[in-house]
């Protein structure tokens, strides 16, 4: 019952597909984003993505977009020729990349997913079965779907599990379908996403920052809007997530306390899933 969505993020946090094939990067001293000016580029992400397609069957892909900082394209000489060719900013030439990445995707049968940066600087050029990966802040999904995208959502102020000081009741209560109060839009609001990213965290503390938080997000995202617990957090959920938190423990998965304002804290005390 588990589809997995591989990402490949082009043209930005790909400096390390320089290593392998040092052409991808503009130059020894501008390394990410990508070339967007060789056809070379392209040809790469091609294969890649033809191989991945053998790998991953389900229908989305994601292709990044995010964090694309283009500034030495502009430095670069021979990318800023071929920018000054085509009459091209280095925002024009993003949007290029971005739109030929996902033609690449779209031969491949299948449906490309973008960071919201992709909606927010040319979200009118899109692909019309792109769908919208928010991640900055809230108010995005209601934008993305009046325009007719669909949407994920992943707001860092609450489902970002790498903040560390974001408690379970913030991660509970964050709605998907929050400013969005057309049936038809909501329906294309596919559902959310936690992120746990790894600056943070290795194999020593990433369960516990994963859990029991990740399970509030959870409830959230497969309870029907109406069926939600709108009463006090702590007599209606509370209790539900102290046992699964516990049920992890024994079954050796190391979550963290779940009244826990700092993911990773340690229990007051020994003993404490005795205690709840």
């Amino acid at each position: 019952g588990i589809h997995v969505m591989a990402e490949i993020d082009v043209p930005g946090h790909a400096e390390s597909w320089g290593n392998g094939y040092p052409k991808l990067w503009p130059s020894l001293s501008c390394t990410e984003p990508l070339d967007v000016s060789s056809n070379f580029t392209f040809e790469v992400i091609t294969g890649i993505l033809s191989d991945m397609r053998k790998i991953f069957p389900f229908g989305l892909f994601h292709l990044g977009g995010d964090e694309v900082y283009t500034g030495c394209w502009n430095l670069t000489p021979h990318v800023k020729q071929w920018l000054d060719e085509r009459n091209m900013t280095t925002k024009d030439a993003y949007k290029y990349f971005v739109l030929k990445a996902q033609e690449i995707a779209i031969d491949l049968n299948w449906i490309p997913v973008n960071w919201e940066e992709t909606f927010n600087s040319f979200g009118g050029s899109l692909n019309p079965r792109t769908v919208v990966h928010n991640w900055l802040g809230p108010g995005v999904c209601p934008k993305v779907v009046a325009k007719g995208l669909r949407c994920i959502m992943s707001n860092q102020g609450v489902w970002y599990l790498d903040h560390l000081d974001v408690p379970w009741e913030q991660v509970y209560t964050a709605e998907p379908l929050a400013g969005i109060d057309d049936t038809a839009q909501q329906k294309l609001v596919l559902g959310g996403e936690v992120c746990m990213w790894g600056e943070t965290a290795d194999t020593s503390d990433v369960q516990q920052t994963i859990w029991p938080r990740a399970a509030a997000a959870a409830e959230r995202m497969w309870s029907q809007l109406e069926a939600i617990s709108a009463q006090d957090l702590e007599t209606t959920v509370l209790a539900r997530l102290h046992y699964f938190r516990c049920l992890l423990n024994h079954r050796g998965i190391a979550a963290a306390p779940v009244t826990n304002f700092y993911a990773r804290r340690p229990p007051i005390g020994p003993g404490s899933c005795f205690v709840q």
